[in-house]
Parts: C-alpha cells; sequence; structure tokens
C-alpha cells in the first residue's frame, strides 16, 4: 500500500503523463529562432513569452472509488518545458496533496527529453519536501529529501523525475517504439522499468466517444497500463496500476492545448 501511494501521487499522477507525460506532437516542439543581430526588448519578450500550453486534468479512484483529482500543465518554449503537476487525494482514509515542478529540456547529445531539475512536495500521507538536480546528459541526481541528500548513477539510461518520464514514453511510442527501458527517480532510490507496447484498442471515454488507444504495460518495481490515444495529440487518457490490495486508475476528463 506504500508503493501505491507513491505510484499513484507519483508514477500514474502525472504520468503522468504521464503522467506524463511534449513533445515533437509530442516533438513539436516550436524552436525559437535567434537572429545574429542585436536582439530588440520585444523581440526578446517574444522569445520567454510561453509558446504553447498543455492542460489536462485527471479523476483518481482506488478499487473503483473517486479518491481525487489531479491537474498537469505543460509549458513549452522551444525546446525546453516546465510541467506542473498539482493532486488532492483521500490515500488509506488520510488526505493527501502532491504538488510537483519540473524543469526538462531536449538533448542533442543523446536525442532524448531529460530532466533538469525538479521540486515535489507531498503533505498527508508519505509527506516529504523533495529536490533533485541531475547533470551528465541526467546519468547523474541530486536528491534533497527534507533535508538528506543522496547522490545516483546510472550507466547508460537516463533517470527522468515521472512527468519526463512521461513525455519521453510519447516519445518513443510516436517513433514507433515496440518496446523500450528508462529509470525513474524515486526519493529514496532509482527504479528501472520496461515497457511493452501492446495492440490498439477501442474504448468509449467520455467526453470524447469512442477513441483508439495505444496501451503499454510497465513492468518492474510497479507494474502500470497506461493508455495513450492518437486522436487526441497522443495524450495519455488512462493509467491502470495492477497492486496487490488495492488497483488504481487515473482517467482524463478534459484536455485543452494551445500547441500545433
Amino acid at each position: 500500500m506504500m508503493r501505491l501511494s507513491a505510484c499513484m501521487l507519483g508514477c500514474v499522477l502525472a504520468l503522468t503523463s504521464v503522467l506524463a507525460f511534449a513533445e515533437d506532437a509530442l516533438v513539436d516542439r516550436a524552436k525559437v529562432s535567434v537572429s545574429a543581430a542585436p536582439v530588440s526588448s520585444q523581440a526578446l519578450v517574444k522569445a520567454l513569452a510561453p509558446q504553447c500550453m498543455r492542460q489536462s486534468d485527471y479523476d483518481i479512484y482506488l478499487s473503483g472509488i473517486h479518491t481525487g483529482t489531479m491537474s498537469r500543465t505543460e509549458t513549452w518554449h522551444g525546446e525546453t518545458a516546465v510541467v506542473t503537476s498539482h493532486s488532492k487525494a483521500s490515500i488509506l482514509g488520510i488526505g493527501t496533496e502532491y504538488r510537483q515542478r519540473a524543469e526538462l529540456s531536449w538533448s542533442t547529445t543523446t536525442h532524448e527529453w531529460l530532466t533538469d531539475k525538479f521540486h515535489q512536495q507531498v503533505s498527508g500521507f508519505r509527506a516529504r519536501d523533495l529536490q533533485a538536480n541531475f547533470s551528465a546528459n541526467g546519468r547523474e541526481s541530486r536528491v534533497n529529501v527534507d533535508g538528506d541528500i543522496e547522490y545516483y548513477h546510472s550507466s547508460s539510461i537516463a533517470l527522468r523525475d515521472v512527468d519526463t518520464l512521461a513525455i519521453q514514453m510519447r516519445h518513443l511510442l510516436l517513433q514507433g517504439r515496440q518496446q523500450f527501458a528508462l529509470i525513474r527517480q524515486a526519493s529514496d532510490a532509482i527504479e528501472p522499468y520496461q515497457y511493452y507496447v501492446q495492440a490498439k484498442q477501442t474504448k468509449t471515454i467520455a467526453p470524447w466517444g469512442n477513441l483508439s488507444l495505444i496501451p503499454v504495460e510497465q513492468t518492474g518495481a510497479e507494474d502500470v497500463t497506461y493508455y495513450f490515444a492518437p486522436e487526441l495529440d497522443y495524450q495519455l487518457i488512462q493509467a491502470r496500476y495492477h497492486g496487490i490490495v488495492l488497483q488504481g486508475l487515473i482517467a482524463l476528463n478534459h484536455y485543452h492545448s494551445t500547441c500545433q
């Protein structure tokens, strides 16, 4: 049950993206062109203004019971982004609030989305204040949890927060990958996951009606199935947490985008 809260207010919550969860259509990264000539103050303000935003709202369920909500906003500036997530839920009868702000960018060296840093605050169940910074193309991290500092390293796969993990998942899905490996930076460990893309299926999802969904199964520290909708810009529509005792679900109820 401790794992459930970590996933629902971390992996599944936003990964939300997902959860995750930017991108090209996801990588519809609008690039800011910079001229060699002096930049006017008006042009500078325009370059610093948000180029586009994506807003997703989710309902949270535990074993079929509605226990909370989550909102997630991606603000894109060319090949960098800030993702903010906020959720309120009842976990084991305890009111729990989750906030996270993650900064990420596209690596021209390794050609992937990488977390630069993130700040996560959880009150109620498993309360903590976590700040993490990443270096060496995401292969090293410094994590501060309530004043306790730990360092982590990965030899080959980048370490990511849950939001960048969701964005990278979507990027790989758009590339047509059928299986891949990613690593999540948790509060007290790094968690490797394997992902397997399944055959498309059709579901009726309010308020959009019938949607074609691509399921992606995650195995590792937590077993989760993510459902992405090509008809909605490959957004994360649902994520199901397969727990031993409880089953978790987040379901999209509203989506708005100014990204092209």
